[in-house]
């Protein structure tokens, strides 16, 4: 299920493809190109436009071309409409509560009267507009925002949408509603393809409506001499806890432990002792409603350099005494208390 979910604009959730053949049939004709109509358009159109234009037009500087291009799309005859489905995903999104952004390479001014044209603004988490090439900006927004990427899609209409999404190592869902010709589309290989935004909310609500608990692994790590390792982490409300993830397809419980722990911590572990499973049922502590099954462990460091990824503010090596007297979340607590009453590090 897709906890965050990053919108192209144009072609996805408004149609401007007319007005944009428009004002691109008039910048060619100044130089005497002959017009494309559609099918030619979503054949060959492609971003970043930069591209296109330098294979079109390679001895026209693209600040030229840009000048007579915005005039004519604001003056184009074609109306710009939201596309069917739009709001409606949107809105749906809203009560899931999954978090919304756009990346657009639209021209900013433009983009701003569309999303209050349409009534959108409200809608989205944080946008990003007048992007050239947007696989500059995904790993920003990712970071920005705190987005994992593995519970993160990037929705579009074009290729360099789906080549984004993968430079940025998120999901790719492509829309059949916008820019690109399907067989064009079809080239770069999308992790999911739909024809418009209706389809892919009735997909991702069936999705929603069997979710499971997701089993993790996490591990009480000790030095061998009486300390502990605790880590303070924004994902438990700034609370201190231990390290630990989700255990994915194909591993085993331990296998998955040792990889969290080295990406986490870079520690690597000796001597696993399985202690506790407990429920973790939509935690208060947590950043999101959550039903987590914790596998917990004990283990012993091989080495007490740490070096923390993304996922922990600071960490400590503690008596496990002293570890009770910090701020921990729920489960943490448990499971010092648990090791303790079984005299495990004893």
């Amino acid at each position: 299920m897709f906890r965050n979910l990053i919108f192209d604009w144009s072609g996805t959730l408004v149609d401007d493809l007319g007005p944009v053949i428009e004002a691109t049939n008039i910048v060619l004709g100044k130089y005497a190109i002959p017009p494309m109509d559609r099918e030619k358009f979503r054949r060959h159109f492609r971003l970043p436009y930069r591209e296109f234009y330098t294979e079109m037009l390679p001895h026209v500087p693209l600040d030229e071309l840009e000048a007579h291009f915005r005039p004519a799309f604001d003056s184009a005859i074609t109306p710009v409409t939201i596309l069917p489905h739009a709001r409606e995903k949107l809105e749906w999104c809203a009560a899931a509560g999954i978090r919304t952004f756009v990346l657009t390479a639209m021209d900013t001014t433009a983009f701003e009267r569309q999303m209050d044209d349409f009534g959108l603004r409200g809608l989205f988490e944080a946008t990003y507009s007048g992007v050239v090439d947007k696989r500059d900006v995904i790993h920003q927004i990712l970071e920005n925002h705190g987005l994992d990427p593995a519970e993160t899609a990037f929705i579009g209409d074009m290729t360099h949408d789906v080549e984004t999404a993968r430079h940025g190592g998120v999901s790719s869902i492509a829309v059949l509603t916008g820019y690109n010709h399907p067989e064009i589309l079809a080239t770069v290989r999308p992790d999911l393809t739909v024809p418009d935004l209706g389809v892919l909310r009735s997909l991702l609500d069936r999705r929603q409506k069997v979710r499971r608990p997701i089993a993790t692994v996490g591990a009480l790590i000790h030095d061998g001499g009486g300390l502990v390792l605790m880590l303070r982490t924004h994902k438990w409300s700034n609370l201190w806890g231990i390290p630990g993830g989700k255990i994915e397809r194909g591993e085993t419980s331990t296998d998955a432990l040792r990889r969290e722990i080295c990406e986490e911590t870079a520690l690597e572990l000796d001597e696993i002792r399985f202690v506790m499973v407990q429920d973790c049922i939509d935690s208060p502590e947590f950043m999101r409603p959550e039903h987590f099954i914790l596998l917990n462990y004990l283990a012993r460091a091989t080495g007490t350099a740490v070096h923390l990824n993304d996922e922990a503010e600071e960490f400590r090596w503690l008596t496990p005494e002293d570890a009770l007297n910090l701020a921990l979340n729920q489960p943490t607590r448990l499971l010092l208390e648990e090791v303790g009453r079984q005299k495990l590090l004893s």
